[in-house]
């Protein structure tokens, strides 16, 4: 990790801009606050990836939120490539500067743009769609990217592709509970029952019915105690009272979609 960041701070300053990924579902706690640092005053935008697994009515606010605050933001959902408004963004963040060098007779300049964000944020996936092809390794798992390459996407952009870098301790708990949840940290590496009883916490109070939906729970469920709801729905897909394994199934129903559309991460309120 030391590495890669030393590389990430050598390589900031021979680019024009950075992409900073980060994910929709959970937009500040899926920021690495060791990139933050290193980023300074370098022209940067907050790409919100995986935009199709969030909800898109607080996604919305965030990007609104993080522009309120002269930080260039957009959304994307790169499976489906809707790329464009993202090359249009990075054309629009530099436009000064791309004035000022046509002005120096420098037109053909390429632009250099470095990717950057934390572990399975969709980095790859996001490369191979503005780059048309297959470059980058795609997998629903941390740490697909081992090393930093130069990808040229077009006539006129170079971007920096780099490995997803998580920082070593996370203040505040519920960040690791919710990076876990979303597949940025190493299933080994948690306790799959603690983010199974964070995800009920969750679903019992922003989308209830998705969670009843999914597992036939009655009203009078919910009414539960957490670790009794854990033990309940266990039973229910046939697990007996395999709870371990049954936190594994579900978080990757939340993963995958299988819950609807979710935010983790709530917009501030003075936004």
């Amino acid at each position: 990790m030391a590495k890669a960041l030393r590389q990430v701070k050598e390589n900031v300053k021979q680019v024009d801009i950075v992409l900073e990924l980060v994910d929709a579902r959970l937009p500040e706690s899926s920021r690495n606050p060791q990139l933050v640092e290193i980023l300074q005053n370098k022209p940067s935008i907050m790409v919100l990836t995986k935009a199709d697994l969030a909800d898109s009515q607080i996604t919305h606010r965030w990007v609104n939120y993080y522009e309120g605050k002269k930080q260039p933001a957009i959304a994307v959902n790169s499976q489906k490539g809707d790329l464009h408004t993202l090359e249009q963004k990075i054309y629009t963040v530099l436009k000064d500067k791309l004035e000022t060098q046509r002005k120096r007779g420098i037109v053909h300049k390429r632009i250099k743009a470095m990717c950057i964000g934390i572990p399975n944020v969709g980095k790859s996936t996001l490369l191979n769609q503005l780059l048309k092809r297959r470059a980058a390794q795609v997998g629903n798992r941390p740490g697909i990217t081992k090393a930093q390459q130069w990808l040229k996407a077009g006539e006129n952009l170079l971007l920096l592709d780099t490995p997803g870098i998580l920082w070593p301790k996370f203040e505040d708990p519920l960040v690791g509970k919710k990076l876990a949840l979303t597949g940025a940290i190493k299933d080994t590496l948690y306790a799959k029952d603690d983010v199974a009883l964070y995800m009920l916490e969750h679903f019992i109070t922003d989308a209830p019915k998705k969670l009843q939906e999914r597992y036939k729970l009655e009203n009078q469920d919910l009414e539960e105690s957490l670790p009794e709801l854990l033990l309940l729905i266990t039973q229910k897909i046939g697990m007996r009272d395999d709870y371990d394994r049954a936190s594994e199934r579900m978080i990757l129903d939340c993963r995958r979609g299988k819950l609807g559309r979710y935010t983790l991460d709530q917009v501030p309120q003075d936004s």
